[in-house]
């Protein structure tokens, strides 16, 4: 084990009874963890607390003590987990007043925090790597998180650091690292499995129920200046492929695993609801998996033009108000002109999934990519007398490296879907994510750090 020290900027995701949605806090670090108008930030890095010393009252040298306990334990019971105090870590508990459970009540909303700390200790093993943040994408995930505290089943309740769509420089590497050196470029996979389970030795560690990934609670996430990472989950980016394109193999990731579980091929004829970031980036892994008629729905006109753009053979508009399902079945047909063998729901509501199950050839697939709702009510009798199969979609697997061949190759090109850019500062942060969660003309929406 070792410990890093260095300068640590990153957002943090808390509930907060005051401020609203998006609102930032960045405290200076001359000020000794206070605020401009003098009062103590609601986030500080947990291992210290510059504002009222060590964390919950344990000393320096008892909290290295408490994390190599936690650490043994980790080690006899052969884990593979991030233990407490290893980055990204939990803010300090004594500068949380507003996020207690107590303060969590009705009235209470999601805020983001940016945090400064002069020197930050991060403990690395000897196979990890810390990596400079260069390019962080914002996910849905994430705007879903800070709308509702939510996403899908997974709900914070603690703070927590957000973003997993990212790209860095190497600074240090770990004493057993062959794979990687200080400067070389790489796209992080934000996964890390346990490798013990059924899922992880049959080769599914997508579905591992140990899964540390970032920005899931209760894990914290890569918007931050840096990051401590397994070097075999950082990949080197060849050399025309830039730190954004980088960062954009997390999103194209999930099209291509899609792609994979679907056997997308020259004989595959593909229908795509939503024309999201996903939906978007499963069409380009389609086409470059070999499709040659793929199709896209949508409601909103400017993200099916840059669908059609991107190499759509056609697309359809649909109104969110339209409940004739028959209707548009009979209108993506037409637009289809042949037999629908594969639909990727990337939306993942009620109407889009019965579509998708009405449309599907018999014998076909339709693929869950999107996670709208929990729970929906579809025409199952029909698909299953039609023999449509059912696929689930979740994360995905050993992508990185393809995902790397089709932007080196320019058999994909990611670039024209990054519509909006940012910094790094206060306002730039709170901008993006206002440009993010209304969507309107944003596909995706990145940071340059």
């Amino acid at each position: 084990m070792s410990i890093f020290s260095s300068s640590l900027l990153l957002v943090t995701l808390i509930r907060t009874a005051g401020g609203g949605h998006g609102s930032i806090l960045v405290p200076s670090p001359k000020s000794q963890g206070k605020s401009s108008a003098g009062t103590t930030p609601r986030v500080c890095h947990r291992y210290r607390d510059r504002a009222a010393g060590a964390w919950s009252g344990v000393g320096e040298e008892e909290e290295r003590a408490e994390w190599g306990r936690a650490a043994k334990e980790e080690r006899r019971a052969g884990m593979r987990t991030w233990p407490p105090g290893l980055w990204p870590s939990t803010p300090s508990r004594s500068s949380l007043s507003s996020s207690r459970p107590s303060d969590l009540g009705s009235g209470s909303s999601p805020s983001l925090v940016v945090v400064f700390d002069e020197i930050w200790p991060m403990y690395s093993r000897p196979h990890d790597v810390r990596v400079r943040m260069k390019a962080v994408g914002i996910c849905g995930s994430d705007v879903h998180y800070l709308k509702t505290m939510r996403c899908a089943a997974f709900v914070v309740k603690e703070p927590m650091v957000i973003g997993h769509e990212c790209a860095g420089v190497v600074e240090e590497v770990g004493g057993e690292v062959k794979s990687l050196v200080p400067g070389d470029r790489v796209a992080l996979e934000p996964g890390i499995s346990c490798w013990r389970c059924s899922h992880c030795k049959g080769g599914r560690y997508n579905l591992c129920p140990e899964m540390k990934f970032f920005a899931t609670p209760p894990v914290h996430g890569s918007l931050a200046n840096q990051v401590v990472h397994p070097a075999d989950l950082c990949f080197k980016l060849p050399e025309n492929v830039s730190l954004e394109e980088g960062a954009m193999c997390e999103p194209l990731s999930v099209g291509v695993h899609a792609c994979r579980r679907a056997a997308i091929g020259p004989e595959t004829n593909v229908l795509i609801m939503g024309a999201g970031p996903i939906g978007l980036v499963t069409m380009l892994a389609a086409r470059a998996f070999g499709a040659p008629r793929i199709v896209i729905v949508d409601v909103d006109d400017h993200r099916l033009s840059v669908a059609k753009s991107l190499g759509a053979d056609d697309v359809v508009t649909v109104s969110p108000n339209v409940q004739d399902i028959d209707e548009e079945v009979v209108q993506i047909q037409n637009k289809m002109g042949a037999e629908v063998d594969v639909v990727f729901d990337c939306a993942g509501f009620s109407k889009t999934m019965s579509t998708a199950l009405n449309v599907a050839r018999a014998g076909g697939k339709v693929c869950l990519v999107g996670m709208g709702h929990n729970e929906m009510t579809v025409p199952l009798t029909p698909a299953a007398a039609r023999e449509v199969d059912i696929i689930g979609i979740f994360r995905y697997k050993d992508t990185w490296p393809l995902c790397l061949e089709f932007l080196r190759s320019g058999k994909i090109d990611v670039k024209p879907l990054i519509t909006h850019r940012f910094g790094f500062s206060q306002q730039e942060v709170e901008e993006a994510f206002e440009v993010s969660a209304r969507g309107r003309n944003a596909i995706k929406v990145m940071f340059n750090l």
